[in-house]
């Protein structure tokens, strides 16, 4: 099957609309591993996106291989923010007008913020809250709430420009909202199946279930026990992967059977001048 008899997306380096933890640096590296693994346009295949986040994997993904089947689980409700860049883009211009003059990365002072906060709360289109955290709160910090958002101290980092529409991101990609251990069961026996997995920390508040739950070592623990190649494991040393594939190689040949003799590909992050990490995208294909 040739890539002119199938639909695929427009490809992507990052994520239209903002993400924590969105991948694109590994993006390259991620192509470059299923050419050398998943043959021609992927054809029999199917790639599941478990914690799909932005998409931005799966977009990548089904343009690279357009006609494996791709499976973007969206438990982040991202598509649904897609729908919405245009009121984002009203609002961050309303904001402006407000903030044109204000020193940016500098908090609000009790002259400016109710002005800020009287032009969202005179807003008639949709809010989307991680946009507005980007553009108003400290760096990582994110309100689930306007209330939240309305007793935080704000800052000025507003973007600076509209976010682009783009309206075929998804294309070919298949949406779905599970849980992970009723996604993956349902392709368990599917040797073509590659399982794509970028998880929250342990101990983490978790996006991908309505951040009212925490990602604990039990939810890990049960997550690990899916994992069988093909799969790619996106992962750093901040988190519990390495420390745990190590306990296996030394304690657990079972599971080390399953899940070891991976191949690592590596990339540095730095976070300031004092500290930084790694970040790793594991894989193995048989």
């Amino acid at each position: 099957m040739s890539d002119s008899n199938v639909v695929k997306p427009s490809l992507q380096h990052k994520a239209p609309l903002p993400f924590v933890g969105q991948k694109r640096f590994f993006l390259k590296l991620f192509r470059k591993v299923l050419d050398e693994h998943i043959p021609d346009d992927g054809e029999g295949w199917t790639i599941i996106d478990v914690f799909g986040g932005s998409g931005l994997l799966s977009n990548n993904a089904k343009h690279l291989k357009p006609a494996a089947t791709v499976i973007f689980n969206d438990f982040d409700n991202y598509s649904e923010r897609l729908k919405h860049v245009a009121d984002s883009n009203i609002l961050r211009q309303k904001l402006m007008d407000v903030l044109s003059n204000y020193p940016r990365q500098t908090l609000l002072d009790k002259n400016i913020k109710p002005q800020v906060i009287d032009v969202i709360k005179n807003f008639k289109g949709h809010i989307d809250m991680r946009v507005l955290s980007t553009w108003l709160l400290f760096a990582g910090k994110h309100a689930t709430s306007l209330d939240e958002l309305y007793t935080s101290h704000l800052y000025n980092s507003l973007r600076r420009t509209d976010f682009l529409s783009i309206d075929d991101y998804l294309t070919g990609v298949q949406v779905v909202c599970e849980s992970y251990d009723t996604l993956i069961p349902q392709y368990a026996d599917q040797p073509k199946t590659l399982l794509v997995f970028d998880p929250p920390y342990v101990n983490t508040q978790q996006g991908a279930y309505a951040q009212k739950e925490y990602f604990g070592m039990v939810q890990f623990l049960k997550l690990m026990q899916y994992v069988r190649p093909p799969y790619i494991f996106f992962s750093s040393t901040r988190s519990e992967l390495p420390a745990y594939l190590d306990f296996l190689q030394k304690h657990d040949s079972r599971a080390w059977e399953r899940i070891g003799n991976y191949k690592t590909i590596s990339l540095k992050a730095q976070m300031n001048k004092n500290s930084s990490y790694e970040d790793h995208m594991i894989y193995r294909f048989q």
